[in-house]
């Protein structure tokens, strides 16, 4: 399928890397159904963003299925009851991109490892080296309920502050980036973390902890010099796993 007419080149090529960013995380296993979401602003003033049209597969998503909202929820062009999005997504996603402009992609799942360590008092403890990457950069959400409310967007808000990366108690993880390719950096590491932490603890053992130095040191790490180029080749790594799908996905 070539480019419809209506839709810019820049828009166009945001639908294409975010329907590649829904089947990665399809690839690795990253999804509830159709429940968890993930948007990208599309650049320019208007301040609209892509979210996924509620009911299709991650792993079949198109760059057409991708659906134009704006801040407030509202379909941009097209059918709306063709392209009816998730309200708990459009609440959660909305708030974020109308507080960070640098947070231009924002990921949500629900995996097994993520909604575990959320349930777990203690959160995210420092005893991996993805873990490290979070160290001190890391927001934590209380549990309120399906995402419906608009009032929530304000104390999520507040809860995330700076940082890119959130564990939403008793729910999931979110995560977000500058782009594409950061957002899904963020995101793998945060559920690579969270896996290994499920697995330590199972193992019944008494765990070793990194010293406090050592846990900053690794952390201001993550943020050396090369750090955009090494999200760059990671991304760029993880799209030949797809690269098959390519014509699929942009159309």
């Amino acid at each position: 399928m070539s480019k419809p007419h209506h839709i810019s080149d820049v828009e166009w090529q945001a639908r294409c890397e975010l329907a590649a960013l829904y089947r990665l995380v399809a690839h690795f296993r990253m999804t509830d159904l159709i429940d968890t979401h993930i948007t990208l602003r599309i650049p320019g003033p208007e301040h609209h963003f892509l979210i996924n049209r509620y009911g299709v597969i991650f792993d079949r998503m198109r760059a057409s299925d991708l659906v134009r909202i704006d801040q407030y929820g509202n379909v941009v062009g097209g059918n709306t009851e063709a392209q009816r999005v998730n309200a708990a997504g459009f609440v959660i996603h909305s708030a974020i991109h109308m507080a960070r402009p640098d947070m231009a992609c924002v990921v949500h799942t629900h995996t097994a490892a993520g909604i575990a360590v959320s349930a777990q008092e203690h959160g995210l403890l420092p005893i991996s080296q993805h873990a490290l990457k979070f160290y001190g950069k890391l927001a934590y959400h209380q549990y309120e309920g399906i995402a419906l409310s608009l009032d929530e967007r304000e104390r999520l808000i507040a809860d995330l502050g700076p940082h890119k990366a959130m564990i939403l108690r008793n729910h999931g993880l979110l995560a977000g980036g500058q782009s594409v390719a950061h957002a899904f950096h963020e995101l793998h590491f945060l559920e690579r973390a969270c896996q290994a932490q499920v697995q330590a603890l199972a193992g019944g053992s008494k765990l070793i902890f990194p010293s406090e130095a050592v846990c900053r040191h690794t952390a201001a790490q993550f943020d050396r010099d090369e750090a955009d180029e090494i999200i760059a080749l990671s991304w760029n790594a993880a799209l030949t796993l797809i690269e098959t799908q390519r014509e699929s996905y942009c159309s």
